[in-house]
């Protein structure tokens, strides 16, 4: 099993956006030097809490500074922006990392980014399925550009002048382009199967109930044999929560205390989930109302924490529950206190994952 780091980050909306940004920027930059394989930012517009406003940016500013983790977009929320921009912001991007970029997308999932972007009541799926299609197309195609669809149209026919350069989009130094990955959040998502089918493979959210995250695998290996390709567990990066320290008590109260960054994280999304109509995520019986989901079961559920030993043995819990996978990704939280969310990446790195890989006979951080 590899170790990646996956932040959506969600910070108190009274901190200041310069520390909060510096301490999302030393996370990667630590898990870069802990050996950590991948590392994904997600982005939002309209959120004072998740206040990554681009992660395209966030990536460019910190790749210069690691030196050999793969740094990928958690994700282009593709509704929200222009394929034209889309595709040539990562084509630049892939090259400034020397071909160590992913490229994360999805429809993007806040109700009041799209309202924002015009896209509320618009069909976001379609626009979804359009734009990234339209990358793609950018990236195979050669100058003038004629591409049309419902929602945009790309041309340089009529201004192109090709003795210069002018009217020639860039395209990625991976190629035909960078590994694509899609976060999957649905229970039984749909969307594995449509991904795994074009060669995209996906990463399990780390808010999801265990079962729920179980249910990606078969809906992977579906879309895989539509495409006749392997299904390789080495392929699924799952998400979750985890926090580690060297005694119990530090670790109870630094996951679960009243003052728990995890506890203001879960409470975040939970209230979100009811709002906008989706606190089916966090239920293991879908007859339950949502006043029966409650904080304290969310954070039951998702939150694996305790000392090394302990952690390994729930992360290998895990693995018998839902099945192998290539990658934990571990979810980035606030660094309510800097010293404790940065020892937690280290003993998990250094304590935990040996012991997990010596329960799976895996060669883990070594095996890149």
């Amino acid at each position: 099993m590899k170790l990646g780091f996956f932040t959506m980050p969600i910070h108190p909306v009274d901190k200041d956006w310069r520390k909060s940004l510096a301490e999302d920027r030393a996370a990667f930059l630590l898990a870069d030097e802990l050996g950590f394989t991948e590392g994904y930012v997600g982005e939002h517009v309209t959120d004072a809490a998740e206040n990554i406003t681009h992660c395209i940016t966030f990536i460019a500013w910190i790749a210069a500074a690691t030196k050999q983790i793969r740094l990928g977009t958690g994700t282009v929320n593709i509704p929200n922006t222009h394929p034209a921009a889309a595709a040539a912001q990562v084509a630049m991007l892939d090259h400034m990392l020397d071909g160590r970029f992913i490229f994360g997308i999805s429809p993007g999932g806040l109700a009041t980014d799209a309202e924002v972007f015009g896209s509320l009541n618009a069909d976001r799926p379609g626009m979804f399925l359009e734009g990234i299609n339209t990358i793609l197309k950018i990236w195979e195609s050669e100058a003038p550009y004629n591409i049309k669809g419902d929602f945009w149209n790309i041309t340089t026919e009529t201004q192109m002048m090709p003795e210069i350069g002018q009217g020639v989009m860039p395209k990625p130094l991976q190629r035909p382009h960078p590994p694509i990955v899609v976060t999957a959040v649905a229970p039984f998502s749909k969307g594995v199967v449509e991904a795994a089918a074009r060669g995209w493979d996906p990463i399990s959210a780390n808010f999801l109930l265990k079962k729920w995250v179980a249910s990606h695998w078969p809906k992977y290996v579906e879309g895989c044999e539509r495409a006749g390709r392997p299904a390789d567990p080495a392929n699924w990066r799952v998400a979750r929560s985890v926090f580690v320290a060297d005694d119990m008590a530090t670790a109870r109260e630094y996951a679960l205390g009243p003052q728990s960054p995890y506890r203001f994280y879960y409470s975040q999304l939970l209230t979100k989930m009811k709002k906008h109509g989706r606190a089916n995520l966090f239920k293991h019986d879908q007859s339950m109302s949502d006043d029966e989901v409650t904080l304290e079961n969310v954070m039951d559920e998702c939150i694996i924490w305790g000392t090394p030993d302990k952690v390994a043995d729930e992360v290998l819990a895990l693995r018998d529950e839902i099945g192998d996978f290539g990658t934990l990704l571990y979810a980035g939280k606030d660094w309510a206190d800097v010293e404790l969310g940065r020892k937690s990446m280290i003993l998990l790195a250094e304590k935990a994952l040996p012991k997990i890989n010596d329960a799976i006979g895996s060669t883990g951080l070594a095996a890149q």
